[in-house]
């Protein structure tokens, strides 16, 4: 064999091997990409059995034809199996846990997903507010939890931006006796909105039907509260990623200390008039009068009630607020979402009987953290879960349960009910505010 003859087969040789080790990789990579596809394609499938699939409230959805399966929307976030890959392309999973962040909307490359209030199946009511967040009355606006984007951040910079809206349209006046803004509510959005005031040198008056962090303040005192980095007039940039309660109010009274603002606690409003372009707003305590009104309420609104006989009593409450008090106690709470999840564990920690009772056949609308560790909990006889159930009559002693196999009563203390709230929509109406009920629209999206 000549040299050449010799040199062209040592190519061929070495050419056919890195082939084959270029085939190898491609092999083993789409093997791996198929195994990852499958086992999201097992996750959506066990999602859509147990209720996990089919989304609750705002919710991101991913166009198909734009979408390069960069996997960014994962990564960016902080829940986990909402979104995953599937034949390249991402797609919800759990949607239903979604809360809302809209992390996966900004880490998109590519642009291609959107968040969407609603399916075409199941509508959720919303007042109406423009981009500006005024409502349909002119001159209302409406930031945070209320208008639909209730994550802590979110409902910041809402407050934040719907304050400078209302400068920029209505003006500063400084008219005596007439404020240029009212703030109905002090929690996140609030407090941001009542800072950003002050800061832009609009006179205010602040308002709290209960106590300082609104909604924030309902929760259990070891609850933490998923945020992230976020800016708050007069305190700067607060960075977090998992915080508790306290610490999150630790935070609002530090920024409102140093703003030096003040909010009137315990105070809350019953009816807003217009009048001559003016609001006339009475509260429980007082009358004022101002050039706009921005409402920073929670979507809750009143605890929804069951309406059976005995809920009166003493002994039932729709918050814990100091679970480390309570101890040794036969205790039954209502509900099935997080806040019943999260509120029955930490009573159960404290030694307590604990029975949750959930009309649901499966807990669908919790976080996988929550559903793993209640799942424990009941294994293990820490706790006990009555599906199928619901609260027929609470007695001194006792209450009394309707369940798949007839009525009987149980051993009884103390009744927590979490079965969520009911938005404020007379107080709305009453106000003129219209509502709407969204089937799957775009809360927001790229503009193309």
């Amino acid at each position: 064999m000549n040299p050449e003859t010799e040199v062209f087969f040592e190519n061929v040789i070495s050419y056919s091997f890195i082939l084959l080790l270029i085939i190898f990789i491609v092999f083993f990579y789409l093997r791996k990409k198929k195994k990852s596809s499958d086992a999201v394609s097992e996750k959506i499938k066990k999602a859509i059995e147990t209720g996990f699939f089919e989304p609750h409230s705002l919710h991101p959805v991913v166009d198909q034809d734009i979408c390069i399966g960069s996997g960014g929307c994962i990564a960016a976030c902080p829940e986990k199996d909402i979104l995953g890959i599937v034949n390249g392309r991402a797609t919800t999973i759990n949607a239903s846990r979604c809360v809302g962040h809209g992390a996966c909307f900004h880490a998109c490359p590519v642009e291609a997903i959107t968040l969407v209030m609603g399916t075409e199946k199941r509508g959720v009511e919303l007042p109406h507010i423009s981009q500006t967040f005024e409502t349909n009355v002119e001159g209302i606006y409406i930031a945070g939890e209320l208008g639909g984007m209730g994550l802590i951040k979110n409902a910041v910079e809402q407050g934040k931006q719907a304050v400078e809206n209302i400068l920029n349209k209505h003006g500063k006046k400084g008219e005596e006796g007439i404020f240029d803004i009212f703030v109905i509510g002090a929690g996140p959005a609030g407090i941001s909105a009542t800072l950003n005031s002050k800061k832009l040198g609009l006179s205010y008056k602040t308002v709290e039907q209960d106590s300082i962090g609104g909604t924030v303040f309902s929760f259990p005192r070891q609850k933490v509260v998923m945020t992230s980095s976020m800016e708050l007039p007069f305190y700067g940039k607060v960075k977090l990623s998992e915080t508790s309660k306290t610490e999150l109010i630790t935070i609002w009274n530090e920024a409102i200390t140093k703003g030096g603002i003040e909010i009137a606690e315990g105070e809350k409003v019953e009816k807003i008039t217009p009048v001559n372009k003016i609001f006339e707003i009475e509260t429980n305590k007082n009358k004022y009068k101002s050039n706009t009104v921005l409402l920073s309420i929670g979507r809750r609104g009143s605890p929804r009630k069951l309406g059976i006989e005995g809920e009166k009593s003493e002994k039932v409450f729709y918050r814990l607020l100091e679970p480390e008090l309570i101890k040794n106690q036969d205790i039954i709470v209502v509900g099935g979402g997080d806040s019943a999840i999260e509120n029955a564990l930490m009573l159960s920690d404290e030694g307590n009987n604990v029975t949750i009772s959930y009309r649901g056949e499966s807990f669908k609308r919790i976080k996988p953290k929550n559903l793993e560790k209640v799942e424990k909990y009941s294994e293990s006889g820490k706790l006990e879960i009555a599906y199928n159930t619901t609260l027929k009559k609470i007695m001194p002693e006792s209450v009394e349960i309707s369940g798949p196999n007839g009525e009987y009563k149980l051993r009884n203390d103390i009744v927590y009910i979490f079965a969520g709230g009911e938005l404020p929509n007379k107080f709305l109406e009453r106000t003129g505010i219209t509502i709407t009920k969204k089937f799957g629209e775009a809360v927001l999206k790229h503009q193309n």
